[in-house]
């Protein structure tokens, strides 16, 4: 599940941090690096565990409905289409996910209860939702696009979501764009014939990523004197001094990359790291980085000492 994008995008930000605190101890950096990384699984898990949250509380209000001293007619015979969908019904009994919230001593209904009446009351409100519960002859398909649905509208680009976890956790704060489509992607991959077993995303796709995250870090941070005269070098009519210190930590990541990873093409690596510029440094940084980007890339090509295309 960890990517490549989200990788460089840690990176960026513990090696900021890295020189913000004085730490020089590159061991301990690394492991809070790769301690960042398995938090953004744990969010992937802990989105996931929120739609059965949902269900649960919609199988709740049944059952007080139920229990009711006064009873409307809904109460005596409730529309249980929402909390017999199958897809939901699959996630729920998932190995996987029961793994992580058995170990995690986490849950939604503990944490943020609150946050799942409101979502679940914004949900029942929606004719996506009154479409569903009088749609005849259910699917495991259709039950399964209905919640993709749901998470893309009210879960994916929530702001108060957005909110509540970076509460929960620091290192949440810039994840969840990316998480959420890895929610989305696994939502798509259930099959109703896996059960219990479907499995969920890996932490890491292989050993390679795990080990790309590695090298990345270690030679962005032990090789900065050489990136950063490369960046002088290259910038014309500019105090290097004058550079913000987020360009420069941008730069010296991307330098990093070109320079040790020959089967990584110039155009990806180049197109990633301006799109963390455009996100994370000042307005005028874009254009900067990519002018400075593309002069070393010369440079180190008429040099011989870049192996790649």
């Amino acid at each position: 599940m960890i990517n490549r994008v989200l990788i460089r995008l840690k990176i960026i930000q513990l090696i900021y941090a890295f020189y913000q605190n004085g730490n020089k101890n590159i061991d301990a950096a690394e492991k809070e690096l790769l301690f960042s990384l398995s938090k953004a699984y744990d969010l992937y898990n802990y989105l996931l565990a929120l739609m059965v949250a949902i269900k649960d509380y919609a199988q709740r209000r049944i059952e007080v409905g139920k229990n009711k001293r006064i009873q409307t007619e809904e109460d005596k015979n409730p529309n249980t289409r929402f909390v017999d969908n199958m897809f939901i019904a699959q996630l729920e009994t998932n190995k996987q996910l029961n793994e992580f919230i058995t170990n995690q001593k986490r849950n939604w209904i503990d944490d943020d209860e609150a946050f799942v009446k409101e979502i679940y009351d914004q949900i029942i409100e929606s004719n996506l939702y009154k479409l569903y519960m009088v749609e005849e002859n259910p699917t495991y398909e259709t039950d399964r696009e209905f919640w993709r649905k749901l998470y893309k509208t009210f879960i994916y680009n929530n702001d108060s979501l957005d909110q509540l976890l970076e509460e929960q956790s620091l290192y949440w704060n810039d994840d969840k764009e990316i998480v959420d489509t890895f929610v989305m992607k696994t939502i798509k991959r259930f099959d109703l014939k896996n059960g219990t077993d479907q499995e969920l995303l890996p932490e890491y796709k292989d050993e390679e990523d795990l080990e790309f995250a590695r090298r990345l870090f270690r030679s962005s941070i032990m090789n900065a004197d050489e990136y950063r005269h490369l960046i002088n070098e290259s910038i014309k009519n500019w105090d290097i001094k004058r550079v913000a210190f987020m360009d420069m930590m941008i730069m010296q990541c991307a330098i990093a990359e070109l320079m040790n990873f020959p089967n990584i093409p110039i155009n990806v690596t180049m197109n990633e790291y301006l799109e963390i510029a455009k996100f994370y440094s000042t307005p005028k940084s874009t254009g900067f980085i990519n002018g400075t980007l593309d002069a070393i890339i010369k440079r180190l090509q008429k040099q011989s000492m870049l192996a790649k295309k």
